[in-house]
């Protein structure tokens, strides 16, 4: 086998282990992330690991990345099909991110809403990870947000997307109204291309 069929082999083995934990970290949290777990579910062995990363953290560091960046380009996408169909990219983000679907898909949304109240007390390369994370939904908030909109409000948005879609998981098939309100508060409070 050449080099380059193992690099390949090698880059699709490190993916699919990318993949497994970018899932189990956004469906169990960072304490219910093992590696034997993510390895048996990326369909590798335990022993493998280590020729991908170093230590359980660099793998959550890594997985939170990757789960970010997916995210992000959903979010991406989703503002760019708004603009071309004429929709406020603000609703656009607010629309799709305090949906039903959102909250029911955990494992493939934003590592931001479901991990939040873990970042704080993870170690540093994770929370180094987890802090780009956060950022980065500020950064797509404020890429619906008219160019001389203060960046406050992204934060402020930022904040409560991530606030409303936990508690919405929370409640479960009761959070109908709960992201209802947020929606309209959002979107009156800061969408001026809503009519």
């Amino acid at each position: 086998m050449n080099s380059e069929a193992k690099q390949t082999r090698r880059e699709l083995s490190h993916q699919r282990i990318l993949d497994a934990a970018a899932r189990a970290v956004r469906r169990h949290g960072y304490a219910g992330v093992g590696v034997a777990e993510v390895m048996k579910e990326a369909g590798l062995t335990h022993g493998g690991f280590y020729a991908h990363f170093k230590s359980r953290d660099a793998l959550l560091a890594a997985a939170l990345d990757h789960a970010g960046a997916g995210s992000a380009r959903v979010l991406a996408r989703r503002l760019g099909l708004a603009r071309e169909a004429g929709i406020s990219p603000l609703r656009a983000l607010v629309d799709g991110y305090l949906s039903e679907e959102h909250v029911a898909a955990a494992e493939r949304g934003c590592p931001v809403a479901a991990l939040g109240s873990e970042m704080s007390r993870q170690q540093e390369d994770v929370l180094a990870a987890s802090r780009r994370r956060v950022l980065g939904l500020i950064g797509i908030v404020r890429q619906a947000l008219p160019p001389d909109a203060p960046e406050q409000q992204a934060q402020v948005i930022a904040s409560t997307l991530v606030g409303t879609l936990q508690l919405a998981r929370a409640l479960g098939d009761g959070a109908g109204p709960l992201l209802q309100a947020s929606r309209e508060a959002l979107l009156a409070q800061y969408d001026k291309a809503s009519p």
